[in-house]
């Protein structure tokens, strides 16, 4: 009872905070004249002289976009049958990544493979499903305070409330859906990849993973662009508005969600799948660890989720940011038109290049690399960033060209294109920056490895935050130098057009750095399925199922290379660690627009990924040691070889619903933080770790051999104890 009253009393403080809140600023902005109706026609026609028009307080949810027809561009085309083809390239879009899921989907993989991923899937759900209750939740709140706000304050018509409402529902729909869309095809490419990787290829463990990737970044701007071009073309002018800040509203409130959440709940798994590892004396990925299906999950809450729901959200928030400046800033309402169609245009644009680069990339990685049997991964990744920010490049000035020729003197086309080209450049060239710290030749990723068997951990972060802040200058300078070059245009003739000519220029700049949009989310996505792959390859203990090589043989047409296929997963997530931070580095500046950028870097990648590849790096070292020497898995169990235990009997009959509860227990207790749930999982654990359960690793018919009666007994912890 004294709970729910301490609730009920917070609740209510709360909402007086909030209504203090909003009664200061209304009362210090004040409510602002009504427009007069023949401002309005002006404003939206220019049939009449410049009348100098007021916004109400309600920024942008009080924006009247111009009549996009009144402007024709190439051939006579009015604006608004621009943008209405640019309908059929977000469809083109979408198809682009349907048919790449359905591909995916129809790749061959083995059964006990195909299961452990439906497994990740499963769990994958349940942090969704969890997540979207929780943002339901919030969306109660916010949207109390968009009723609040909006309806009492400003005293909008209930029909406009409505719309802001209805849409901040869309965004949070938009959100969720390519996060969940995401989930899906990762979870189909991790059992592909691992599944592929047994030929002995490393072609496939580029090519699937990369696939799934384009997928999701073609359907997720796909879908973002359908629903402002809808906005734009189908809902009237004064009420474009608050479906702007609806739609901005929503898809902020999801993302913050899934990308906050998504990032704390991978670092708790990883750790508890660690401390799990460490207890029970278990190599990395071993499947008596229930652990490692939430570590898998995590994978994808934090590395696939979370970027997905997070790129919804930056190309919608920068683009009805950079609508509100040009309705705000510009005087005349043909140039608002001019500039909102450019906008559009180049974000289509934009898609078409990153499209049209992946597929040429693919075709040249194809027929350099598909019969090799070494490949450096970090160099088609590269060669599709360069190929695919020079497309981008050429066409925003041709588009500029057709589209803007005479805009102000004249010159303000090449102009434009510049300042969008000093964004786009960076998604290239901070790649190259990245790399020097993270490659697997960098000379930091090699010190660290050195620090890490020199001096243990504290070394090993240490040498990664100093190679992390070492980074971060020269990847704060670049992005200085790029901004400063977008001021400097800025000056030379935009302010003859609008107020603030250097913040639309800041804008732009952001607009390049998102222009690589499918691209950025197809690398970032490289990681959780490379991930996924090594530990999937570990969990279905294909190599001991009776028969694999004749089965595979007969069944797929090849001899499985089982340590080959090791190495190539490991590779593959060791250079994914090199690029896969690089592209979303320019994205994640779009905050502020560049501020605080050093102190984003240093503390988010600072040390991660320097820690992350010197680790992975110095365990690929350390396998290779192994493995000529010929001890296995070199870990020791009660006396005995680990992977002696493991191969005693046919163990691809384990007991699969022992491990999803023992996972979903793992998942549930790192996101309602209960303790209880951890213990809970490691009751799940089979009974040969630590006594809980007994779990055979042979078959029946050897436990009733004379080690039967011994094997009903739980197998000795690491400290002695049973």
């Amino acid at each position: 009872m004294n709970r729910k009253f301490a609730g009920v009393l917070s609740t209510l403080t709360l909402v007086l905070s909030l209504l203090a809140i909003f009664g200061s600023a209304a009362s210090a902005q004040g409510v602002a004249e009504n427009r007069t109706d023949s401002a309005i026609a002006a404003a939206a026609t220019g049939t009449a002289q410049p009348v100098k028009v007021e916004h109400r307080a309600g920024g942008e949810a009080n924006l009247i976009i111009p009549d996009l027809s009144q402007v024709s561009f190439v051939g006579g085309i009015h604006g608004r049958s621009l943008l209405m083809g640019g309908l059929l390239v977000c469809a083109l879009g979408l198809l682009f990544g349907l048919v790449m899921y359905s591909q995916l989907k129809r790749m061959p993989v083995h059964q006990s493979m195909r299961e452990i991923s439906e497994l990740i899937y499963e769990t994958c759900k349940t942090y969704l499903i969890t997540q979207g209750k929780f943002i339901l939740v919030l969306e109660v709140f916010i949207g109390f305070v968009i009723l609040l706000y909006f309806g009492f304050l400003l005293h909008f018509d209930p029909v406009k409330v409505a719309i802001i409402l209805i849409f901040s529902l869309v965004g949070i729909a938009g959100s969720y859906g390519v996060a969940w869309f995401g989930i899906r095809i990762n979870t189909f490419a991790n059992s592909r990849t691992a599944f592929a990787s047994l030929r002995g290829k490393p072609f496939p463990c580029y090519s699937i993973p990369l696939k799934a990737g384009m997928s999701i970044g073609m359907l997720l701007i796909s879908v973002e662009l359908v629903i402002m071009l809808f906005i734009l073309l189908f809902i009237p002018g004064d009420y474009a508005g608050p479906c702007f800040i609806g739609f901005a509203i929503g898809e902020s409130l999801g993302a913050a969600a899934l990308r906050i959440a998504g990032g704390i709940f991978t670092k708790i798994a990883d750790i508890g799948a660690d401390l799990m590892k460490i207890v029970f004396n278990v190599k990395e990925d071993d499947a008596r660890n229930p652990g490692v299906i939430a570590d898998c999950t995590g994978d994808n809450a934090g590395d696939s989720v979370g970027p997905s729901a997070d790129g919804f959200e930056t190309y919608g928030v920068t683009g009805v940011a950079l609508i509100s400046f040009i309705v705000l800033a510009v005087r005349e309402p043909t140039v608002q038109v001019q500039l909102l169609v450019w906008i559009f245009v180049m974000r289509i644009m934009m898609v078409v290049a990153s499209g049209l680069s992946y597929v040429i990339n693919e075709a040249f990685a194809r027929a350099r690399y598909i019969d090799v049997d070494d490949m450096d991964f970090e160099a088609p990744l590269t060669s599709l960033v360069w190929l695919t920010s020079l497309i981008s490049v050429s066409l925003t000035f041709l588009v500029s060209y057709m589209l803007l020729p005479q805009l102000g003197d004249g010159s303000l086309w090449w102009k434009l294109s510049t300042v969008i080209t000093c964004g786009t450049l960076a998604g290239a060239i901070i790649p190259e920056l990245v790399k020097v710290f993270t490659s697997v030749n960098s000379a930091h990723v090699k010190e660290i490895v050195t620090s890490s068997r020199e001096g243990g951990a504290s070394l090993n972060i240490l040498s990664g935050f100093v190679a992390g802040n070492f980074s971060a200058y020269w990847l704060g300078l670049s992005i200085m130098a790029l901004m400063s070059i977008g001021f400097l245009v800025s000056t030379t003739g935009f302010g003859t057009l609008m107020i603030a000519p250097a913040v639309f220029a800041f804008g732009l700049v952001a607009f390049g750095f998102l222009g690589m949009g499918p691209v950025t989310i197809a690398v970032d996505s490289y990681g959780p399925v490379t991930d996924n792959a090594q530990s999937i390859f570990e969990l279905s203990l294909i190599e001991q199922v009776p028969g694999i090589h004749q089965e595979l043989q007969r069944d797929y047409g090849f001899d499985p290379q089982f340590e080959r296929s090791k190495h190539l997963l490991l590779a593959t997530g060791v250079h994914c660690q090199s690029v896969d931070p690089a592209p979303a580095i320019p994205a994640r500046a779009h905050y502020g627009w560049g501020d605080d950028l050093l102190v984003h870097w240093c503390v988010d990648a600072g040390g991660h990924d320097w820690c992350v590849q010197g680790r992975r790096i110095h365990q690929s070292e350390h396998q290779s040691r192994k493995h000529r020497k010929g001890i296995g898995c070199g870990q020791q169990e009660g006396g005995r070889d680990l992977h002696q235990v493991r191969t005693a009997g046919n163990v691809q009959h384990l007991p699969r619903r022992v491990l999803r509860h023992a996972g979903l227990c793992v998942c549930r207790a790192v996101l309602l933080h209960r303790l209880s749930d951890f213990d809970r999982a490691v009751r799940a654990v089979p009974g040969d770790l630590h006594g809980q359960r007994r779990w055979r690793l042979g078959q029946r018919e050897e436990n009733r051999g004379s080690g039967a009666q011994a094997e009903r007994h739980s197998a000795p912890r690491g400290d002695g104890r049973r």
